[in-house]
């Protein structure tokens, strides 16, 4: 059953299931979610933790034996299989299926995991594991809603704040939740309890922590947020990464653009479209490819390819765009903006 990280703790009041799956790639709520899973254990009067570090050439048949041993301690036990980045693979994934079927006792497994797709989340031992407890998809904040997070994520420090000052603080810690956590920390250290903050407060105590990617700028620029597009390339530029990375990002979203356009244009659904693509894109993101497909003609996004052939060619040394202002208006242009294209001559615009 799946449950949201939110609603773990009252999930987990209730009943202690015997098996958790904690699965995804944002830190702070990966690591909360495992913690509410392990306290929820202590509660219950599980004494003893078994943890298994799943690297290369991991020996699966030491699940079977962690859960078939008895222990000398305790009557119950909490098992943490830690996969991380790694799949289980064919042996690691009839291990855990065969240990969601032959489920005895009173342990307790925690597996915990980066994201699974789509494939992965229809395989035989992620429906044994689901159907036997609870699973918990870690998904980052959107940044449409991190402000109100970080407003509710204040009251935890006993702090009370503002809206603007919580965007301002969503700004400068972008992408990165456990920064954005530390920053009220350090707040709810200088402040008195329940101090009401401010922007003011904001911008004079906390450090501008934002971590940019690509995949933060591609939500961006799917969704039309220009102004934000504007800020991840500048931000990604500034820390070094590497423009190839950017141009290939990029190319990629506009290929899968004008892979839903013909899917459409064929007369299928949305839903089809999205399930044809390579990995086929999760319901949570067709919203975004929706607004993008609405905003960009084909024409315009083969115009936009076009473009970034050249920018290529520019990476290269085969062309005079310049690259990184090209980049950006690449970005902003896929985001419904129009940017250093209109300074550029006309043979390198995209029209």
């Amino acid at each position: 059953m799946k449950v949201f990280p939110d609603k773990l703790e009252g999930a987990l009041a209730k009943k202690l299931p015997p098996v958790v799956i904690v699965a995804g790639d944002e830190p702070l709520q990966h690591m909360e979610a495992c913690d509410a899973v392990r306290h929820a254990a202590r509660q219950a009067g599980v004494e003893e933790r078994e943890v298994l570090h799943v690297e290369a050439n991991f020996a699966w048949g030491r699940l079977t034996e962690a859960a078939a041993s008895l222990s000398l301690f305790a009557t119950r036990r909490l098992i943490e299989v830690r996969l991380g980045s790694s799949k289980p693979g064919q042996e690691g994934g009839k291990a855990l299926r065969e240990y969601a079927e032959t489920l005895s006792g009173d342990d307790i497994l925690l597996l915990s995991t980066g994201k699974l797709d789509y494939r992965e989340q229809k395989s035989a031992w992620f429906k044994a594991l689901d159907k036997a407890g609870l699973f918990v998809p870690v998904w980052p904040v959107d940044a449409s809603r991190l402000g109100y997070w970080l407003r509710d994520r204040a009251g935890r420090h006993g702090l009370t704040l503002d809206l603007d000052a919580a965007r301002l603080l969503g700004e400068r810690t972008e992408g990165n939740l456990l920064a954005a956590d530390q920053e009220l920390q350090k707040l709810a250290l200088l402040l008195p309890p329940g101090a009401r903050v401010g922007p003011r407060e904001v911008a004079g105590g906390v450090e501008d922590s934002a971590r940019y990617d690509v995949f933060t700028l591609m939500d961006a620029c799917l969704k039309g947020e220009r102004a934000r597009v504007s800020r991840i390339v500048a931000g990604l530029r500034g820390e070094g990464v590497e423009a190839p990375i950017v141009l290939w990002a990029l190319a990629r979203e506009l290929r899968i653009l004008l892979s839903l356009h013909q899917h459409l244009d064929q007369g299928q659904s949305l839903e089809h479209a999205c399930k044809a693509q390579k990995p086929p894109i999760f319901e949570k993101r067709r919203p975004a490819y929706q607004q993008a497909i609405a905003r960009l003609p084909l024409k315009r996004l083969h115009k936009l390819l076009l473009f970034a052939q050249r920018l290529d060619l520019a990476i290269k040394g085969g062309s005079r765009v310049p690259l990184w202002d090209g980049l950006h208006d690449l970005a902003l242009t896929l985001a419904g903006g129009r940017g250093l294209l209109a300074e550029l001559p006309s043979s390198y615009r995209v029209g």
